[in-house]
């Protein structure tokens, strides 16, 4: 065919229909694209991101370009930098569930980069559309990056402490100071910040492409938007929102550079990933790519009317995941990202979705989900599930696999209704504390597979969950019912801001105590990014759509609480690091140490009295032998609202110092290593809601 601009055709050749893609080697690029019911495709080639049309247009012979269901073709002479994009077409039959329409533009699902910059979502959304407003795949050379002899840090779970961030927020506040907010290169500026407060690992909310253009509605003459990025676009593709100069194909460098320059510094990089669905929504979405490829093996269809969508994920749709192509294009996608970006690990968004087999049921032994968790190339990576989905199934304590870890959510409400002072918990509480062992231990799993959490990004920030009752979405648009309503929140007695001095006395000291609690218990622990410093959504507890300060992380707190909260939080985890009591792999198994401790015992204000039955308990006690030369720990959680006496056990040979109190200012609410002061006497005071931490010596 004659290329637009007049110049000569790039040669055309058979190609290879593996690996799939747009694989780029010295001579040319090879093309691979599935398909199993198209009848023909289409490969569109453009000079630039911006280009109004394509410079060459290759009609694929299904008798040379394709085998079996894989559709490929090698053009010579194309160059790494190169914007393509794919027609196809093939029965247009919404009641069989085909939705093929060869005047859609559709990228590829294996492209390693896509850009935006002409595209308008609701051109995609009509049955006819326009080339000139089309999203583009670029080809990416994977080879010649310089690592520097980079590779993934394989921290062990039990040493790991997560920190959840927005990667565009967390530098787009003009408070952030870098010289690219809201980009990979932002975060690498403040890595020296990460280092000081002690995380091993940043958790990013999604970084795979997606419509940060689309506009879902205006309020008070603001434009809201997909700002969590939690609709996926290209799996392969790292977010061009994030990039410098993505126009240019630069998404992989930029990663890269922010991978390396992480590692560097001794922080793991995890990836939360949305496979259970993606952005084309329901059948009146978008057609940009698996749709258009091939709507029917993608997509979990209505059995009885294959026109619409099963939607286990609450988001129009649900990935087909279980099925064999779809299983495929999710461990390669798994594997690339380990092999090419060298990340860590993954947290899975709705994991449930992926136990469902092609009939949507769960499954005991759903094919992805082992095929991740005994993958070799996967196999020193991080898999963490959100062990929930949209469609009610709840799978914490038995997500499939062994390896898997899992967001708990017991863990969350039921430190969430202790600290706010509800009774009758402290048996829940010392679960939680010692790892899950209800959950994990009776199908033979870990403290390791508990991800241990107070917030996340989804719900109220830990400065919110003590100064608000309710939700507060108005800003949203939604009326207000977005966003769950059972926060299990307390205000501390004014709801939202206040300058009463005893109520932000109050509020601080329940961060803290939440805080202690997360890094004393077994498991690994997770952090909601800027909760060390107070960040507020002011009582938005379900910023999805809030590109704006109330999501982006405020530099300037950083500042105002250096000295108190976020030293706090520093500390804290410089005291679960130096404490292997706190990281052990395994549940207690009531082993005595040197000094006839037993490895765990547990209390009330009387030694060995931990009033598991009283259904007014506010407070627990308990005592952790150390071993190996590590010291005791005798924990007190004391919730009630008056102080309280509390026994503490004798070591011989021993002394309790105190090393943590949360009711006390700061610097004493956690002292630096020597500077611990002695206890003396038989009990301890403990103030109303806090926690004090003793240490033997």
């Amino acid at each position: 065919m004659v290329p637009a601009d007049s110049e000569p055709a790039l040669q055309v050749e058979k190609g290879s229909p593996h690996p799939l893609g747009a694989i780029p080697n010295q001579d040319g690029v090879n093309f691979s694209l599935f398909s199993e019911n198209a009848a023909s495709i289409e490969l569109l080639l453009f000079k630039r991101h911006d280009a109004p049309g394509p410079f060459q247009v290759i009609q694929l012979d299904p008798f040379v370009n394709k085998t079996f269901h894989f559709w490929h073709v090698y053009v010579r002479g194309l160059k790494p930098g190169a914007h393509y994009a794919y027609r196809v077409d093939g029965p247009r039959d919404p009641d069989a569930g085909h939705r093929f329409n060869r005047n859609k533009v559709l990228i590829d699902p294996y492209a390693r980069g896509n850009t935006n910059s002409l595209w308008r979502r609701a051109d995609a959304c009509d049955p006819d559309d326009n080339i000139d407003t089309s999203m583009r795949s670029v080809v990416i050379d994977t080879s010649g990056y310089d690592w520097e002899g980079d590779r993934p840090l394989n921290r062990p779970m039990e040493d790991t402490i997560i920190y959840e961030m927005h990667a565009g927020g967390f530098t787009k506040s003009p408070t952030s100071g870098v010289t690219h907010p809201g980009t990979f290169s932002g975060i690498i500026e403040k890595i020296p910040y990460l280092k000081e407060l002690g995380i091993t690992a940043v958790e990013l909310l999604p970084v795979f492409d997606f419509d940060e253009t689309d506009v879902l509605r205006t309020v008070d003459g603001r434009p809201l938007r997909n700002f969590w990025g939690y609709s996926t676009i290209g799996f392969f593709a790292p977010q061009s929102t994030y990039c410098i100069s993505p126009e240019s194909g630069s998404h992989l460098r930029e990663f890269r550079d922010l991978v390396k320059a992480l590692h560097k510094a001794g922080i793991e990089v995890i990836l939360d990933v949305v496979f259970n669905h993606t952005d084309e929504g329901n059948h009146q979405g978008p057609v940009f790519s698996f749709k258009g490829i091939d709507n029917r093996v993608y997509y979990f269809l209505m059995p009885w009317d294959r026109r619409l969508y099963l939607d286990y994920s609450g988001c129009g749709n649900t990935f087909n995941c279980n099925h064999p192509i779809v299983q495929k294009l999710i461990v390669e996608c798994l594997r690339y990202w380990v092999r090419e970006t060298h990340v860590d690990g993954f947290r899975f968004d709705e994991g449930s979705i992926l136990s469902r087999g092609e009939d949507g049921a769960p499954l005991p032994h759903p094919p992805v989900v082992w095929q991740i968790e005994l993958d070799e190339e996967l196999a020193d990576t991080k898999v963490i599930a959100e062990a929930w989905d949209a469609a009610g199934l709840y799978q914490i304590g038995h997500f499939p696999g062994d390896r898997w870890a899992e967001w708990n959510g017991r863990y969350r409400d039921d430190i969430r209704r202790f600290v706010k002072g509800e009774p009758g918990l402290v048996g829940a509480v010392a679960s939680r504390l010692a790892g899950s062992a209800d959950l994990y231990q009776p199908l033979g799993e870990l403290p390791i597979n508990s991800i241990n959490f107070i917030t996340c990004h989804d719900g109220f920030t830990l400065n919110d969950l003590v100064s608000y009752n309710v939700k507060h979405n108005e800003g949203n648009g939604e009326g207000n019912r977005d966003g769950i309503d059972n926060n299990l929140s307390w205000n501390c007695g004014i709801e939202g801001d206040t300058t009463d001095p005893a109520i932000e006395a109050l509020r601080e000291r329940q961060i803290k105590n939440f805080a202690a609690i997360l890094l004393l218990s077994r498991g690994a622990p997770m952090i909601l990014a800027g909760d060390e410093i107070r960040r507020t959504q002011r009582g938005n507890n379900n910023a999805y759509c809030q590109d704006n300060e109330i999501s982006w992380f405020d530099w300037m707190l950083a500042q105002r609480y250096r000295d108190g909260m976020l030293r706090f939080w520093a500390r804290m985890i410089q005291f679960r690091k130096t404490h292997s009591t706190l990281r052990r792999r395994f549940f207690f198994n009531g082993a005595f140490n040197e000094r006839g401790l037993p490895d765990v015992s547990w209390h009330g204000c009387r030694l060995n009295q931990p009033g598991w039955s009283d259904p007014d308990a506010r407070a627990l006690g308990v005592t952790l032998g150390g071993f190996g030369g590590e010291p005791d720990l005798h924990v007190v959680l004391n919730m009630y609202w008056d102080s309280l006496e509390f026994e503490s056990p004798s070591v011989p040979g021993r002394r309790w110092l105190k090393a943590i109190d949360t009711a006390a200012p700061s610097p004493q609410d956690i002292v630096d290593p020597g500077d611990e002061v002695e206890v003396s006497g038989t009990t301890c005071a403990v103030q109303g809601q806090s926690i004090v931490v003793l240490v033997s010596r």
